[in-house]
Parts: C-alpha cells; sequence; structure tokens
C-alpha cells in the first residue's frame, strides 16, 4: 500500500485573511499578504505598476483590483515621472 505524501509536504497555502476573497485569486491575494497589504488604504500606497511586479498579479487581478477600488472610491498612487 502506497504512503499518504500529505504529510510530507507541509506546504501551507491557505490565505490566512479574508481580504480581497472573491475579488482576486489566491496567488496574487498571498502576493499582498506577503507585503503586508492587508487594506485598501495601504493598497492605495502603491502604483499599478509597482503592484504588477508581485509574483501572482496579472492583468486579469490588476483588472478586478482596479474596479474594487474605484467602488470604495480609492486608486492606485500615480508614478511621478522624473524630467
Amino acid at each position: 500500500m502506497a504512503k499518504c505524501l500529505s504529510s510530507m509536504y507541509a506546504v501551507d497555502h491557505v490565505v490566512r485573511g479574508n481580504f480581497l476573497q472573491g475579488i482576486i485569486a489566491s496567488p496574487a491575494r498571498r502576493a499582498l499578504e506577503t507585503e503586508k497589504i492587508d487594506s485598501l488604504e495601504k493598497l492605495s500606497d502603491y502604483s499599478e505598476e509597482e503592484i504588477m511586479q508581485f509574483h501572482g498579479f496579472g492583468k486579469n487581478a490588476m483588472e478586478k483590483l482596479k474596479n474594487h477600488m474605484k467602488e470604495n472610491h480609492l486608486s492606485f498612487k500615480k508614478n511621478e515621472k522624473i524630467k
């Protein structure tokens, strides 16, 4: 009989908080959790470009996130271009 491998792989892939649950997929939520971003207010301190650099974020997650922030009257930080 084969042994169960679940005890050998104790990797926890569960996102602990419920921030943005049902809005964006778990990989994107885990990326935010890794950066300690747990509120829309903290998220608004970042630009879209900065968030897109996080592993787990793609165009789909960003679009959903922008729509959710807009519904809550928040937006991403604007990139300031150096002249």
